[in-house]
């Protein structure tokens, strides 16, 4: 692995704490929210690697939450999960205030507001990356919320609707100037979706525009590139999505990377495979049979990169008791010993 050399100065911010608002953060990298995936018994695993990471719930309706009168399970966070954020989207400042002040009452330590998911179901809606071509409703509701809650708010977002519409330089300060704290910033367009290369150099002009923190988020798959994404951003830190999939192990390996230089050895088959166990059994304990479909795709993603892995990916794909789970894993770690 070869790694670019970052600047002294670079080197020592990275190491050191950092503030979004009042609240100090002992680690430059954080991970992303993720809609079915960043349960409770996810970030337990990711939390295990990464004790001090900012790890964020997956995100929530504004709508719904105001809605109910119990918070939904999407939004439990146990009482030794700081630092934790909880995201919400919406497109009505009202809806996103009350929800934020509920989130807050739950134990967030942020709010951070959506405003960068690519799905249409959401940005149909007016939420999500939509709120780019509608920036004063954008700025209405980082004021409001931020009027509503005393935590710190903060946005993530991507760096335009298209190739044609790529203004996230103006929108990133109109959301700085309406009081959010800290801003991730995905580098790619809603019509990328997830497609195509993230466009660092993007994050590199909203870092120079901005005073708070900025983020990078995008393509974040290993030390390796959190470290090329930085050198080239010059961001406050990085965000993992993607690279987390199966693999709880990337915060704590790029946290630890940047707090002492050395690059930890990977994970063998068996002790991800492990993992994959763990993970499954903390799915049955927590949803029951449901936890049990769910567990399906994470244990898909865990079966990835040795040999085998693709049969016992079909596998994994069809279980429908923990039992049955067990079975395919225990066989599949008694191989790779």
């Amino acid at each position: 692995m070869v790694l670019p050399s970052l600047s002294e100065e670079l080197t020592t911010q990275l190491a050191t704490p950092f503030k979004i608002g009042s609240v100090v953060v002992n680690s430059r990298v954080l991970q992303s929210p993720l809609s079915g995936v960043t349960d409770l018994v996810f970030r337990r695993l990711v939390r295990r690697y990464a004790p001090e990471s900012m790890i964020y719930t997956e995100m929530v309706s504004a709508k719904e939450i105001c809605h109910l009168n119990e918070l939904p399970t999407i939004m439990a966070i146990a009482p030794d999960e700081d630092p934790i954020s909880i995201q919400l989207f919406d497109c009505r400042p009202d809806f996103m205030a009350e929800a934020a002040q509920k989130a807050v009452a739950e134990g967030a330590n942020t709010i951070d507001i959506n405003m960068g998911c690519p799905v249409n179901k959401i940005t149909k809606k007016g939420g999500g990356s939509s709120l780019l071509r509608q920036p004063q409703v954008a700025e209405a509701i980082v004021k409001t919320v931020v009027n509503a809650v005393n935590v710190p708010v903060t946005v993530k977002t991507r760096i335009g609707w298209d190739d044609d519409e790529i203004n996230i330089i103006d929108f990133a300060r109109r959301m700085e100037a309406q009081g959010a704290q800290m801003l991730t910033l995905h580098a790619r367009t809603r019509a990328q979706g997830y497609n195509g290369k993230a466009r660092w150099e993007w994050i590199a002009q909203v870092k120079r525009a901005l005073s708070i923190p900025v983020i990078a988020n995008g393509d974040i798959f290993s030390v390796e590139a959190a470290i090329n994404c930085l050198a080239t951003t010059q961001a406050d830190g990085v965000m993992c999505s993607r690279g987390t999939l199966g693999y709880p192990f990337l915060v704590g390996e790029i946290d630890h990377f940047l707090k002492t230089g050395e690059i930890l050895p990977l994970p063998s088959v068996v002790m991800r495979l492990q993992c994959a166990k763990e993970h499954l059994l903390g799915l049955w304990e927590y949803k029951g049979q449901r936890g049990i479909y769910q567990s399906r795709k994470h244990l898909a993603w865990y079966c990835q990169g040795f040999p085998g892995a693709a049969k016992l990916r079909e596998q994994v794909s069809q279980i429908e008791s923990l039992e049955q789970g067990y079975e395919i894993l225990n066989q599949a770690i008694a191989i790779n010993c």
